[in-house]
């Protein structure tokens, strides 16, 4: 398998055309115009019938580059990465806190 399939079966390598919109500010008019002018690749996807583009994300961060500069495209990085940490921490504060009242539980059962 070439190079070009492995970019489209690695995990966060692709996104759909929608998360382009969102992610980086991106309209949908701009994704098809820069698919017409060859500088996205996209391959079609359904889920639950619903269609979408899946994007290349290296290809859709060259083109925010382009089109907004270094700064920008630094900017909705680490802004994704942000809330993608704020996520995670939620996540581990719930899952210490179910631990927590777990913890309680045994302490009981056992007398303590």
């Amino acid at each position: 398998m070439g190079e070009g399939f492995s970019d489209w079966a690695r995990k966060g390598a692709t996104l759909s055309d929608k998360s382009a919109r969102k992610e980086f500010g991106l309209t949908q008019e701009e994704i098809i115009q820069a698919i017409n002018d060859g500088k996205l690749q996209y391959r079609e996807n359904s889920i639950h019938g619903n269609p979408f583009l899946r994007l290349l994300r290296h290809e859709v961060e060259a083109l925010v580059e382009e089109k907004h500069g270094n700064a920008f495209l630094k900017r909705k990085r680490f802004t994704k990465e942000l809330s993608e940490v704020n996520q995670d921490i939620k996540r581990l504060r719930a899952e210490i806190e179910s631990l927590e009242k777990r913890k309680k539980e045994l302490q009981e059962m056992l007398g303590e």
